[in-house]
């Protein structure tokens, strides 16, 4: 039979690292979200964050979404969320909201650009 205490380690886990926060406490972040990390001389303050913070602001150098840092740090997804709320309250991250699929996109739209390049040429 298995040690009652190694089961419940790892649902302890993300209890810990969030602070026991289920939830960001903000305006939700859909997976598909982009995040960037703010400039280089607010990053300054990086050293008193905890392991998962830091961790999440290495991967952000670049744009990389939400689902992608929970793959990379083998977080669920609302820790992730709890701790990107975390570092976007400090100015340490930068979001953009994801963007909009072409089958998602107001077609008339669509039809009256394709409309005004055709009278351009």
């Amino acid at each position: 039979m298995t040690d009652p205490q190694e089961r419940t380690v790892p649902a302890i886990r993300p209890y810990v690292i969030t602070g026991g926060r289920a939830d960001a406490g903000g305006p939700e972040l859909p997976w598909e979200s982009l995040v960037v990390a703010a400039g280089p001389g607010r990053q300054g303050q990086a050293g008193a964050l905890q392991p998962e913070h830091r961790d999440i602001l290495e991967h952000c150098q670049g744009l990389i979404s939400v689902g992608e840092i929970a793959a990379h740090l083998g977080q669920p997804l609302p820790v992730v969320r709890v701790l990107l709320a975390d570092l976007l309250g400090w100015g340490l991250i930068a979001t953009r909201p994801p963007i909009r699929r072409a089958e998602q996109s107001d077609v008339s739209m669509l039809k009256r650009i394709l409309d005004g390049l055709e009278q351009e040429l």
